[in-house]
Formats: C-alpha cells, structure tokens, sequence
C-alpha cells in the first residue's frame, strides 16, 4: 500500500483550536495520542514516581527493621547464655582489678622492683615516679628506671618483673655500653602500673 505524505500532511495545514471539530480524523487521532501521551507522562510525574520512591524507601526500611529483628530475636533466645557471660566477665575483671595496686600499696611497688632487681645483680641508677597519667577509667603511674648490667641480668629482670603479683608492663627499652672497656650495660626503660579510678573515687 502506497502513502501519499503530502496528502497526509496536507491535513494538518491551517488546523486551529477554535475549530477542532472540523478537524480531520488524522489531525484528531494524533492530538488524541499527543494527549494521552502527555497525561500519562503527568500522571507519572506528579503521582506514580513518588509512590514508586515511597516504595523504594519502605522496603529498605523493611530489610532494617528484619535484621533488628533478628539480632534481638537471637539476643532473647540466648539471654540465659548472655546472663551468664556477663557473670564471667565480671568475676574475670573484679579477678583482673585485684591485679591493679591499691594507693597504699604503690610505694611497696618500688621495694618489689628494687628487690628484683638487686637479686638478679643489676645496680640502680634511677628508680623514680614520674606524674600519674589520667585514663577514662584508670591511671597510669609511670616509674622510670635506669640500671647497670650484663643482658642476661636484663633478661632475668624483665622476667621477674612480668611474674610479680601486680600488674607491671615495660615501656621504652634502650640499652647502651656504659662505659668502653667494661662488660656493663645501660638499661633504660619506663615500667607502668596502674590504678583503677572507680575504686579510687568509691
């Protein structure tokens, strides 16, 4: 079948919107699609899309809201076994504070240290405080120590240092010759206790 365009076109020349009546059924087919098209178009603009975005958001919402669920299912369903860790874990840190001095016992501290040392055949230098450092639940009490000996006194020292009753961690080691010709050795280090600040304040 053969389509004359110009014929087609033609049908469309001088249309006014006064008169639409009168227009041909080509001219009213295509304002009739142009206008269907277009409603749509708004009708998905204004309506369809926000619904759409509105949907969008409650189905994530809806992901979230499972995975709550769930973690405080499991939570419910175990709160026996968590009951009883939160037990555990407190008799484990009232175990672990224990290990922390009291402020009575701090001065002893020094004594304990000194007696290590002098038994593993070190000669002291400098054992001193240094400013207490303020932690959000505890504080450090560093002490800095300077000794004279070979590396198998260090060795030992720093072992028996570990093993004390207290709580004592070694900072900071720096080991030099103290003198040419001699078989001693520097140590320098910070060893740190610590206190907790709840009991401190109670």
């Amino acid at each position: 079948m053969n389509v004359n365009l110009s014929e087609f076109t033609e049908q469309f020349n001088g249309l006014e919107l006064d008169n639409i009546g009168q227009w041909p059924k080509a001219a009213k087919v295509v304002l009739a699609i142009f206008l269907m098209v277009l409603v749509l178009g708004l009708g998905y603009a204004l309506t369809i899309s926000d619904q759409i975005k509105q949907l969008e958001r409650v189905a994530a919402e809806e992901v979230t809201l499972k995975q709550q669920y769930q973690a405080k299912y499991h939570i419910a369903a175990n709160l026996e076994l968590f009951e009883q860790q939160m037990i555990e874990a407190e008799a484990m840190f009232a175990e672990q504070l224990k290990s922390l001095p009291e402020s009575h016992e701090t001065p002893g501290l020094l004594d304990d240290i000194t007696f290590v040392g002098t038994t593993t055949g070190l000669d002291f230098v400098k054992l001193n405080w240094q400013p207490e450092i303020e932690q959000e639940i505890y504080i450090e009490l560093p002490i800095d120590i300077e000794v004279l000996g070979t590396y198998h006194e260090f060795g030992e020292f720093v072992s028996r240092i570990a093993g004390l009753p207290r709580i004592v961690t070694l900072h900071n080691f720096d080991i030099r010759l103290e003198q040419e010709g001699t078989r001693d050795l520097k140590l320098k280090l910070q060893a740190k206790t610590y206190r907790y600040r709840e009991g401190e304040e109670k």
